[in-house]
C-alpha cells in the first residue's frame, strides 16, 4: 500500500471498500483478521481500528466470539445509500459555484451524448460513470463533504456489480446524464439537481429489482 499522510486505519479502510467495491470480497464473508493484516502489510491494530470504523457504517457486522464478516447485501441497504447519496450529491451540486459550473458543463454534455449513443459499449459507459459525477462536483467546496459521498459510492459498487452488462440499464443512466447536463448548459442548476435525483431514483429502482428477481 502506497505511504499517504493520513492515519493507518483510513488508508485500510479505503481499501478494503476498494477491493469490496471490485467484488472481491463476497457479501456475509467472514473475514480473516491475520491473512488480511498480512496481505495488506500492516499489524492487525490499525487493520481492527479500521474494520470497527466499518462497522459503524454499516459495511461490516461483528458477533462476539466470531469476528467481523461483510454485511450481506439488502434491497433495504442500498435504497437507504442511495437516498443519501442522491441527498448529497444534490447538496454538493447547490454549494458548487454557477460559473464553475458553466466551464465544465459543455464537456459534461459533450460526455454524456458519446456515451448515450447506440453503439456506445456498455463497459465504457460503466466505466465513465464515476468519472463523470466526479466531474460534475469537481467544484464542491466542501471536501469533508466529497470524501462522505466518495466512501458510500464505494460501498454502493458492490450492488451496481448486479447489473453490469445490463445494456439497456447503463444506456439509460446515460441518457439522463445528458438530461443533468443540458440543464447545466442552460444555466439551471436547481433543474439540473432535480435531474440528478431523478437519476439517482431511477437507478436504484432498477437495481432494486434486479436484488428481488
Amino acid at each position: 500500500m502506497p505511504i499517504e499522510r493520513r492515519p493507518l486505519r483510513e488508508q485500510i479502510k479505503d481499501e478494503i471498500l476498494e477491493r469490496l467495491g471490485r467484488g472481491e470480497f463476497a457479501p456475509d464473508q467472514p473475514i480473516n483478521e491475520m491473512a488480511l493484516a498480512a496481505e495488506l502489510g500492516v499489524s492487525r491494530t490499525p487493520l481492527r481500528e479500521a474494520l470497527i470504523g466499518l462497522e459503524r457504517e454499516g459495511i461490516i457486522v461483528s458477533e462476539r466470539g466470531k469476528g467481523f464478516r461483510f454485511a450481506p447485501m439488502s434491497p433495504r441497504e442500498f435504497h437507504d445509500l442511495t437516498t443519501i447519496v442522491a441527498a448529497l450529491e444534490s447538496l454538493a451540486l447547490e454549494l458548487t459555484d454557477p460559473g464553475h459550473l458553466r466551464s465544465v458543463a459543455p464537456r459534461l454534455l459533450e460526455e454524456a451524448r458519446a456515451f448515450s449513443v447506440p453503439e456506445a459499449e456498455y463497459e465504457v459507459i460503466e466505466r465513465y460513470d464515476d468519472a463523470w459525477h466526479d466531474l460534475m462536483l469537481s467544484g464542491c467546496p466542501n471536501e469533508r463533504l466529497m470524501d462522505l459521498i466518495t466512501s458510500l459510492k464505494l460501498t454502493m459498487h458492490r450492488y451496481e456489480r448486479v447489473v453490469v452488462g445490463d445494456r439497456e440499464v447503463l444506456e439509460r443512466s446515460a441518457e439522463e446524464h445528458e438530461r443533468i447536463a443540458e440543464r447545466l448548459v442552460a444555466g439551471d442548476v436547481p433543474g439540473a439537481v432535480e435531474a440528478l435525483k431523478a437519476n439517482w431514483m431511477s437507478g436504484k429502482d432498477r437495481i432494486i429489482k434486479r436484488l428481488e428477481a
